[in-house]
């Protein structure tokens, strides 16, 4: 347990949260799964605490049971954000990240797909996300639509930041499946054009247009 977790925690360098980690291949995926498993959990937590009707006493019996079980994972922990980490075999991983952390309970997650025309991905949105009742929060649509159009213009080779981002709601986004897509437009030096959009069964519910910036300097870092 001690060298795999001394190995997960090392970094040869870093640059903005970026880490070269010396973990092998194999031992990530490994750690990735577990770790996966153990968020979908959370995300099952999360969904039963928030349409749970039983009595407050069951409530409060749960609630130290779970207070328990954080103390158990905070024996051993980051001191601080797991940043994107990558190493010599160009795998890269990014756990804590808020749409696709594999370790990230409030994450859907995004399983983003890379095109030759863009990017896509299909995901389910239930309670957890809710803004109006029945439909999306329209803050969780812009963090979505945010994540996809900035892999897309990033093209997993070199990191691209959101410039800018504005959002044109259509009509209200129903939780159940969705699909997210983006594509890049143009490219002006540093700035990458991206289009996005989500769409339900209906047609398109959101459209987005973005721009991001590839800052001067930003080193290539893998993508997996």
């Amino acid at each position: 347990m001690t060298s795999r977790r001394s190995s997960l925690d090392a970094s040869a360098a870093h640059a903005g949260g970026f880490f070269l980690d010396d973990t092998p291949t194999e031992e990530v995926d490994r750690r990735e799964a577990v770790l996966e498993s153990l968020a979908g959990t959370v995300r099952d937590l999360v969904d039963a605490a928030i349409r749970t009707t039983v009595e407050d006493e069951e409530v409060l019996r749960v609630r130290d049971d779970l207070a328990a079980l954080v103390a158990r994972l905070r024996a051993s922990q980051l001191p601080g954000p797991a940043g994107v980490r990558f190493n010599a075999d160009r795998r890269s991983w990014n756990w804590g990240n808020a749409v696709v952390g594999a370790a990230n309970g409030i994450a859907p997650p995004l399983r983003v797909v890379h095109g030759p025309d863009g990017c896509h991905a299909d995901v389910r949105l239930g309670a957890a996300y809710e803004g109006p009742p029945g439909l999306v929060h329209g803050g969780v649509s812009a963090m979505l639509l945010d994540h996809i159009m900035g892999e897309t213009a990033s093209g997993r080779r070199r990191t691209a930041f959101t410039g800018t981002l504005t959002m044109r709601y259509r009509r209200g986004t129903p939780l159940g499946p969705l699909r997210l897509e983006a594509r890049v437009v143009r490219e002006e030096g540093r700035k990458i054009f991206v289009d996005g959009s989500i769409s339900d069964a209906g047609g398109v519910t959101v459209e987005a247009e973005g721009i991001f910036i590839q800052p001067a300097g930003t080193p290539e870092f893998p993508r997996t």
